[in-house]
């Protein structure tokens, strides 16, 4: 069983920068990959970002890419998400994901443990 905080989100104007932290709780993280995805109000969640076990491999939605990036400190059993150049259609609630499989990383159904979720909020 994995437990999953985050923390860091806030609310920022359009241009600014916000670094989101997920803590896992047991001795595993570093054997989990770790997503992020994000929902706003009235849409699906959707992906966001993901990282492999080892942080050697990372992954992006389009929407991430180039201002997003994604990190791990396994001896610190968190994962991070560095947001840069926001946008108020970023404006979300963020939920880190983990999962024990490798393979995909870009679905819902690909995570077996999530967090409770932070607010972000851009402003225009």
């Amino acid at each position: 069983q994995v437990q999953l905080v985050e923390s860091g989100g806030g609310l920022v104007q359009a241009g600014g920068s916000l670094r989101l932290s997920c803590v896992a709780s047991g001795r595993t993280f570093s054997t989990y990959a770790m997503g992020w995805f994000r929902q706003a109000p009235g849409k699906e969640r959707e992906f966001v970002a993901a990282i492999s076990w080892s942080g050697g491999s990372t992954y992006y939605a389009g929407s991430a890419k180039g201002r997003f990036m994604i990190s791990r400190d396994n001896a610190k059993n968190t994962a991070y998400l560095q947001m840069n150049s926001l946008k108020p259609e970023d404006t979300a609630v963020y939920y880190c994901a983990a999962t024990p499989s490798e393979g995909s990383y870009y679905y819902i159904g690909d995570y077996q443990y999530w967090g409770q979720g932070t607010q972000v909020t851009v402003s225009s």
